[in-house]
C-alpha cells in the first residue's frame, strides 16, 4: 500500500512546475477579469442615438477627418433598404460596418 501512493506521488510530482505556473496565470489574469460593480440606481444613461439624414452624415464625416470629408462610393446613403426611411438606412448601414468591424478584429486575434 505504502509503494503504490509513492508511484502515485511520483508520478504526479512531474507536473508540479506545469500546475503551479498554470495556477500563477490564472491568478494574474483573475486581476484582468475582475468583476465590476453594476451602476447604482442614481447612475445616468446615455442618451439614445439620434437619426441622421445624409446632409447629417457629411457633416459628421467632415468633422471627423477634414481631409477625406464624405466619401461614398457606392452611393449607399442614397438607399432605401426594405422599405424603411433614408435615415433609417443610414443607421442600419453604421451599426453593420460596427459590428462586422468587430467581428474582423476577433477574428485577426483569433
Amino acid at each position: 500500500l505504502r509503494l503504490r501512493s509513492w508511484t502515485r506521488a511520483s508520478r504526479y510530482h512531474k507536473f508540479a512546475p506545469m500546475l503551479s505556473a498554470s495556477v500563477a496565470l490564472s491568478a494574474g489574469s483573475a486581476a484582468i477579469t475582475a468583476p465590476v460593480a453594476a451602476p447604482g440606481r442614481g447612475a445616468v444613461r446615455a442618451a439614445a442615438p439620434a437619426l441622421m439624414d445624409k446632409s447629417g452624415l457629411e457633416g459628421f464625416a467632415k468633422e471627423l477627418n477634414p481631409v477625406v470629408g464624405y466619401w461614398d462610393p457606392l452611393n449607399l446613403s442614397n438607399g432605401e433598404f426594405w422599405g424603411d426611411s433614408n435615415s433609417a438606412t443610414i443607421g442600419f448601414l453604421r451599426e453593420s460596418e460596427i459590428k462586422h468591424g468587430r467581428v474582423a478584429l476577433a477574428g485577426f486575434v483569433g
